[in-house]
């Protein structure tokens, strides 16, 4: 199931109608209230977001749907007219796994769809431990050296893609598109900050994240336990 909010009913009734004639079953929201009354009852596959709606905006739904434990691993994709790289790098930044700009095509909406859905697939699945680091993906918590780690949704993302492929090294540019997807405009230096304020919170475990001069990084079993 595919739920899509957005206030202009024939845009709405437009990608409902496509995403169910290509295979998939969507249901359309005018506003954020209808929404999550949904969402208590059936969640989706994956989210389509207007920005400017009535009510409660895209960006404040999304931090609602990132703080809450039960939907925070649900993909999201921004659908709006604002079209300004800071408008995409604020709904990125905030937890959205792609941004599609108005107007757009529904074959392009529908690549969009399930190159993302394809990239999110397990992420709510299960409990990672590598070293002294303990990521839950179904509740969205970490641990190193058994304290809570306090991290953003992109953070998040970021070291549990690291921990579900130990020990490989991945350049800057091939962790922009898995985290923040092909079409995000930041560039390499993105990851660079990333990394270094997840090391600063992961304390002695942050030895786990390491530097591959001249390409990137990887995560490993580190010396977390050094003085």
């Amino acid at each position: 199931m595919i739920y899509y909010v957005e206030d202009n009913e024939g845009i709405r009734n437009l990608v409902t109608y496509t995403l169910n004639m290509t295979g998939f079953e969507a249901q359309g929201f005018p506003e954020g209230e209808s929404f999550f009354q949904a969402m208590e009852t059936a969640r989706p596959e994956l989210i389509l977001l207007d920005v400017m709606l009535p009510g409660e905006d895209g960006v404040t739904i999304l931090g609602r749907l990132r703080r809450d434990p039960r939907f925070s691993a649900i993909p999201v994709i921004m659908i709006t007219a604002k079209g300004e790289e800071a408008d995409k790098v604020e709904g990125l930044e905030c937890g959205a796994d792609d941004y599609v700009t108005k107007p757009f095509g529904m074959m392009e909406l529908i690549a969009r769809v399930k190159a993302v859905i394809r990239r999110c697939a397990g992420r709510g699945e299960g409990v990672l431990t590598l070293g002294g680091i303990r990521l839950d993906r179904e509740k969205h918590t970490v641990e190193a050296d058994g304290k809570e780690v306090v991290l953003t949704f992109r953070e998040f993302e970021l070291l549990r893609y690291l921990m579900e492929h130990p020990e490989k090294a991945f350049d800057r540019d091939r962790l922009l598109d898995e985290v923040w997807g092909a079409e995000y405009e930041g560039g390499p230096r993105t990851v660079d900050m990333h990394v270094q304020t997840i090391r600063k919170k992961l304390g002695r475990c942050a030895s786990q994240i390491e530097t591959i001069y001249g390409l990137g990084y990887k995560i490993g079993e580190g010396n977390n336990h050094a003085q």
